[in-house]
């Protein structure tokens, strides 16, 4: 397993059983601020592979879909907490998988209002895909915590592959990195930018590679800590829990996808199993452009 960051915050000495969802493993760079504040408690950990990834399909797909892998995801391992660890999921359907359990459920928001106060310059990237991107919710953060701010936005469906294929361990050209980010820093006003919020929770995976490759330093903001935070705070009195846990759910068969097994093994995750899901009626043809 990799080595965890320092965390800057006390561990919680809460206790319970938390479910972190994401389309693929971007969740568990999430999964990871959850663990390193909450020692005492039992961390799950579940892909919709079946359905990956989440960023180029339509706004009525993932609607249908996300209230349905939710009840069967939670069905399986009765989790205290469901955590949406993917902006584009939290951004779209947040209230419909909220009404679908009867547990809290976390969902995860562009670090927008620390990387307003962060920022010297006024100036601030927003790098996430294109689905989060076009969300009228992320429209409405900038507005309401970024006024008098310039913020870039740039979604990129290349980024969350490259972010995939590290975690696999594969060996990426650090040119693939700097161009995944270079549209941020070549629009109107890019060479202003002193704060770069990661609003995909793929990206963290990547943080290294894109603070090496970018054309100048800048400072890479995401809500890893602050989900961890919140997840805490909702968590039911009176849980238990056996520890860190360990399993991890999958919506198609782990034979079936490209090595993330091996991922999930090591970020902690040993115990691969499969979870059927009710598909979807609209397919991946039919997702956005």
């Amino acid at each position: 397993m990799p080595d965890a960051a320092p965390y800057p915050f006390e561990p919680s000495p809460a206790r319970g059983r938390v479910l972190v969802f994401d389309s693929g493993v971007g969740g568990l760079t999430v999964a990871g601020e959850i663990r390193a504040l909450g020692p005492r408690l039992t961390v799950h950990y579940a892909a919709d592979t079946g359905f990956f990834p989440y960023g180029d399909k339509s706004d009525e797909a993932l609607r249908e879909r996300l209230p349905k892998v939710a009840r069967a995801l939670v069905d399986a391992v009765r989790p205290d907490v469901f955590v949406i660890a993917c902006n584009t999921a939290s951004t779209l359907a947040l209230a419909e998988v909220r009404a679908a359990l009867s547990i809290p459920v976390v969902g995860t928001v562009p670090a927008i209002k620390p990387a307003a106060r962060l920022t010297e310059t006024g100036t601030i990237g927003l790098l996430a895909t294109p689905g989060t991107i076009r969300r009228a919710y992320t429209a409405r953060l900038i507005e309401e915590f970024a006024a008098g701010k310039r913020v870039i936005l740039h979604g990129s469906l290349e980024l969350v592959k490259l972010a995939e294929a590290h975690a696999r361990g594969e060996d990426i050209p650090p040119e693939a990195f700097a161009a995944a980010q270079a549209p941020l820093f070549n629009a109107e006003g890019g060479d202003e930018i002193d704060t770069i919020v990661l609003a995909c929770t793929h990206f963290p995976l990547v943080r290294g590679q894109l603070i090496a490759t970018a054309p100048r330093p800048v400072s890479y903001i995401d809500s890893g800590a602050a989900i961890a935070r919140q997840t805490i705070r909702v968590l039911p009195e009176n849980t238990q829990s056996g520890g860190q846990g360990g399993t991890s759910l999958l919506t198609r068969p782990p034979d079936e996808t490209d090595g993330i097994t091996r991922v999930l093994r090591r970020y902690g995750f040993p115990d691969v199993q499969f979870v059927a899901c009710e598909p979807n009626a609209t397919t991946s043809a039919d997702a956005a452009p």
